[in-house]
């Protein structure tokens, strides 16, 4: 992030005349911070699949700053990554537009429902 010469406000894309161009991962560090950045103060967080495009070690680092600034608010974070749902006060879990069931990570664990075999496959992944 070292070549944003304005910081946050530097204008990105190749199209700008002085635009810079990211990487996906890049792209979505940036418009995650702005967003931490504003909306810093709002009651509700709102993120859709936040961590996507970032390497481990980013997706870590975005984790432990969600939770500070979700801290004391209502969040609601979409995710195909288990790792965030699990620090989640309450998940929910819908299959096909429908909630299958909803519970915190324990809770949902302990059912060994679909939450558990999407958890466990997807840790499965990184053995």
């Amino acid at each position: 992030m070292s070549e944003l010469t304005q910081g946050l406000e530097t204008p990105l894309g190749k199209h700008l005349k002085h635009g810079i161009d990211l990487s996906g991962g890049q792209w979505q560090r940036v418009a995650i911070a702005r967003a931490l950045i504003r909306l810093s103060q709002a009651e509700l967080l709102v993120f859709d699949e936040p961590t996507a495009a970032l390497d481990p070690k980013n997706e870590h680092e975005i984790y432990q700053i969600f939770r500070s600034i979700a801290k004391g608010r209502m969040s609601v974070v979409v995710s195909h990554r288990l790792a965030l749902a699990k620090m989640s006060d309450r998940i929910i879990v819908l299959e096909h537009g429908k909630i299958v069931e909803a519970g915190n990570h324990e809770e949902l664990m302990d059912k060994a429902g679909a939450y558990y075999t999407m958890f466990n496959r997807q840790m499965s992944s990184y053995l």
